[in-house]
């Protein structure tokens, strides 16, 4: 074989090789979004017992609804505004270009295995952040002002939160070092903050506080199926995970701010974050609803150094988080009122800010994003400010509007007799109790369920 030969063959291995690696991201990112997918399966499970029996199906079919009107709201505007946004409120046109619905990169092109993938994967984000913010509002909520809420918050808001910090170019992380691997800040911090602005407004269930202020426990008509469905979250958050690592091929891996990292370090941290999750949430209530939910709470503690920490700096964020997470829904339903019928301020708002800012008081880690600073307290803690303000406002205002013209909330009566009997043509056990009947017995406590 002559030289014109081998140099002929190395350029058809070399060839081969990029292919091989093109293909086996694709792959990588199919299943990605096939696990979470899983997520959606266990918020479906796991609103529906978290209501109560008049109540079941409408929480049910409210999630459905609006993992399908996501989709389609992202592929129209929800990947352009990731794609333009990443200065702050001035789009990038030309960066943009191929966020485009009518672009070549929006559909069928055997010379992009990339463009669909990823916006698969950030379509199964968005999705996420409509799913934390339904759980909040259960049993009193009109499923049309619902809809246009987690349309606004899934293919909209968390899209510029993600844009801003979740970007290699987006302010967040150039100008102020943020570093956020498991989208602690654009996707948990901003639906978490989004709730919270939205139950400020649409108020508590009929029941909820006794005339003194008194918290009173409604119960949902199945724990059993809550905790199964909070395992199967947790089962679909490895392939979330999976959808925050960049493949570059040849077993390279990076997070999405292009930082080097393995499988084998958000293994470690999140199993361990996971565990410490549970035992924290354990020691201050006892109750399995809250040790699954302190699992979760406990990941997004840990979520923004998963590819840095030490295993057993993350189990202490996990424990921090698990404990943290049910104090702050106790806090806000004694202090203030509030009605988050299953804590997801707390877990996922309170969750995530205490895992940015928690990086931020172990800084010190190097940033390798060209022109940013390094990852610091004051840098991980004002970019919190802004994952903060950016949900809860845009929560408050457009909910404030919807509840002034009288939107928002179902009638009283249609609240009493069950969403079920109002929006849902069947019912959820018909061989069983009747759907109409409250299957809670209400007793005052001080302590949330």
């Amino acid at each position: 074989m002559d030289q014109a030969q081998v140099a002929e063959k190395l350029v058809e291995l070399q060839s081969m090789i990029e292919m091989t690696s093109t293909i086996n991201m694709e792959v990588f990112y199919w299943w990605c979004t096939g696990l979470m997918v899983i997520i959606h399966a266990g918020f479906l499970a796991y609103e529906m017992g978290a209501s109560r029996l008049k109540n079941a199906l409408a929480s049910g079919v409210k999630n459905i609804l609006a993992f399908a009107f996501v989709i389609p709201t992202f592929f129209f505007f929800g990947w352009w505004i990731y794609l333009a946004m990443y200065n702050g409120f001035v789009p990038d046109f030309e960066a943009a270009v191929a966020g485009l619905p009518w672009s070549e990169y929006m559909g069928p092109n055997l010379t992009d295995n990339a463009s669909g993938i990823f916006w698969g994967a950030f379509v199964l984000f968005s999705a996420t952040t409509a799913s934390i913010f339904s759980g909040a509002v259960i049993e009193r909520i009109r499923m049309s002002s619902f809809l246009i809420l987690a349309i606004i918050l899934g293919s909209v808001v968390w899209v510029l939160g993600a844009s801003w910090g979740w970007h290699p170019t987006g302010w967040l992380t150039v100008q102020w070092g943020f570093h956020d691997f498991g989208a602690a800040g654009a996707v948990h911090m901003v639906a978490g903050f989004f709730a919270l602005g939205v139950i400020i407004n649409l108020g508590a269930r009929i029941g909820r506080f006794a005339p003194d202020g008194t918290p009173i426990a409604i119960s949902g008509h199945s724990m059993p199926m809550t905790i199964i469905g909070l395992m199967l979250i947790i089962v679909g958050f490895f392939g979330f995970l999976g959808g925050c690592i960049i493949y570059a091929g040849s077993g390279q891996w990076t997070t999405i701010f292009g930082t080097p990292l393995t499988l084998s370090a958000v293994s470690f941290n999140t199993l361990m974050a996971f565990s410490g999750g549970i035992i924290g949430a354990y020691v201050v209530t006892r109750q399995p609803f809250w040790m699954m939910s302190g699992a979760l709470a406990g990941i997004f503690s840990a979520a923004p150094g998963l590819d840095l920490y030490y295993p057993p700096l993350a189990f202490l964020m996990g424990i921090t988080g698990g404990v943290v997470a049910p104090l702050a829904d106790k806090f806000i339903t004694n202090k203030f009122k509030l009605d988050d019928a299953v804590g997801a301020f707390a877990v996922h708002g309170m969750g995530g800010l205490v895992g940015i800012v928690g990086l931020g008081i172990f800084s010190g880690f190097p940033n390798v994003v060209e022109g940013a600073p390094d990852i610091s307290f004051t840098g991980q803690l004002m970019s919190a400010g802004v994952m903060a303000a950016l949900g809860f406002i845009p929560g408050f205002g457009l909910s404030w509007v919807m509840a002034k013209a009288g939107f928002l909330r179902v009638p009283p009566k249609a609240e009493e007799m069950g969403l079920d009997e109002v929006e849902v043509p069947l019912e959820a056990y018909p061989e069983s109790v009747p759907a109409t009947q409250d299957n809670s017995t209400p007793t005052p406590t001080s302590v949330t369920a």
